[in-house]
């Protein structure tokens, strides 16, 4: 190809994909940092580790109530026109469909309960807007078992929550909570029939406050007002200790369910009491999925900014796998959006990281005929347990030093520059400059 041809070749200047996150150097290094926070923490409490692909069949991702306009399907761009196999393909739009499929494949291998998790990306079609994206990633806990499961886990479940938002060092955060089995047995009792409806309108109760929700109540579901208001009278129950108890029997229904539920949401916080009494609370009025979650549910948000939604959810559900296995799979778990948090703490500025780089070392090339020498004294390094950048060509040390200086690399080695010379190490931060020997120097 000749020179003015390649001047004339048409360039492609891309553009930003709308709803998928592309961090930095500087702040990839501190979401992978949060992520082996997040990962220690989980492991801590005995959950292990499973991968599972970013695909799924069609039929596995329907089957739990997922709607087509939130998934993205998979096709070859030159498939034939009779290959259907990837049409049935589409890319998991949360990591609870995929558990509870490998769950169903793997069942005789496995030891219940089985305490898993998960941290990888999920994608979701949806409108991208400020903190919601159609890729990102999620990082879930899940214990399931066989026919029951302990109610202990409903308060391991805030706990860990709780403690990874602590490590992460976010803004104050406030764990909401509440219990499926309260709400539906209250609704029952008042005799409304349309649960689902009620609900969806109950949780709208902080975003549009309580005139409305009980105007809409009465419109859209069409209970009556005296109905409407005792429906909004336990949304409106909030607590920072087991008073919540108190606060519903005041109101005079009373169900089975519902007294079942106050006693499990008791034990929960009961057994929370050793958290900060205003960062774990009761609120009847998180709602959560109603054809999904059967107990216990909870919702984290950021205390100073509650209208920028949920940054963590969860709850109990009375089976896992029921569409993948006839076996009853009782569990609870929980998620955490994982981008979701993450941009906006850099919009918040509070994701701040001056290296651009692992390296923790900088080792210099003097000369060309001291490459092997360098190469010996990085690799000693290395050995040791250090990150270590040599740097690539023997140009001017001044280049060489701003290089580093750049890039954040707290130690710049150098090795000697003539037969008979010391190794040296300099510590950019400090300017501080001394010998040193690679076989014993510590950082």
């Amino acid at each position: 190809m000749s020179q003015e041809t390649t001047k004339k070749q048409k360039i492609y200047r891309p553009h930003p994909v709308s709803g998928y996150p592309e961090w930095l150097p500087e702040h990839r290094m501190v979401e992978l940092e949060w992520i082996e926070t997040i990962r220690n923490i989980f492991e801590s409490y005995g959950f292990c580790n499973i991968e599972t692909p970013s695909i799924e069949e069609l039929d596995v991702l329907l089957a739990k109530g997922a709607t087509d306009k939130e998934i993205y399907t998979l096709a070859r761009l030159q498939a034939d026109e009779d290959d259907k196999t990837d049409a049935r393909l589409g890319l998991h739009f949360d990591l609870t469909v995929p558990f509870a499929r490998y769950t169903a494949q793997h069942f005789n291998d496995l030891v219940f309960p089985f305490k898993r998790y998960q941290i990888q990306r999920s994608w979701r079609g949806e409108r991208p807007q400020k903190g919601r994206f159609r890729e990102f990633y999620q990082c879930d806990i899940d214990v399931i078992n066989i026919d029951s499961l302990p109610l202990h886990f409903d308060a391991e479940m805030p706990a860990i929550m709780y403690e990874v938002y602590n490590a992460l060092n976010l803004p104050p955060v406030e764990i909401r909570l509440n219990n499926r089995k309260i709400l539906v047995g209250y609704l029952q009792e008042l005799g409304i029939t349309d649960l689902a409806g009620t609900t969806r309108n109950l949780d709208k109760l902080d975003k549009i406050g309580a005139d409305k929700v009980l105007k809409q109540l009465q419109e859209e579901v069409g209970l009556s007002y005296d109905i409407a208001e005792k429906a909004l009278a336990l949304a409106t129950i909030k607590a920072k200790n087991s008073e919540f108890a108190d606060a519903i029997r005041s109101l005079g229904i009373i169900n089975e369910l519902l007294e079942e539920g106050i006693e499990e949401l008791s034990f929960v916080m009961n057994n929370l009491s050793h958290l900060p009494e205003d960062d774990i609370k009761v609120d009847l009025s998180i709602v959560r999925g109603l054809d999904y979650y059967t107990g216990t549910i909870l919702e984290a948000y950021f205390k100073d900014d509650p209208k920028f939604g949920a940054i963590g959810s969860g709850g109990r559900y009375d089976d896992l796998a029921g569409a993948f296995i006839n076996k009853k799979l009782p569990g609870i778990g929980i998620s955490i959006g994982l981008s979701r948090l993450f941009s906006k703490m850099l919009d918040m500025g509070l994701i701040k990281n001056s290296k651009k780089t692992p390296a923790q070392i900088m080792v210099v090339l003097p000369d060309e005929d001291r490459r092997k020498e360098a190469a010996e004294t990085a690799s000693l390094l290395r050995e040791r347990g250090y990150k270590v950048e040599l740097f690539h060509s023997a140009i001017k040390l001044k280049r060489q030093l701003s290089y580093a200086e750049r890039k954040g690399i707290d130690y710049v080695w150098f090795p000697p520059f003539k037969d008979g010379q010391a190794h040296e190490v300099k510590d950019m931060r400090t300017g501080d400059q001394k010998h040193s020997d690679p076989v014993i120097w510590e950082i």
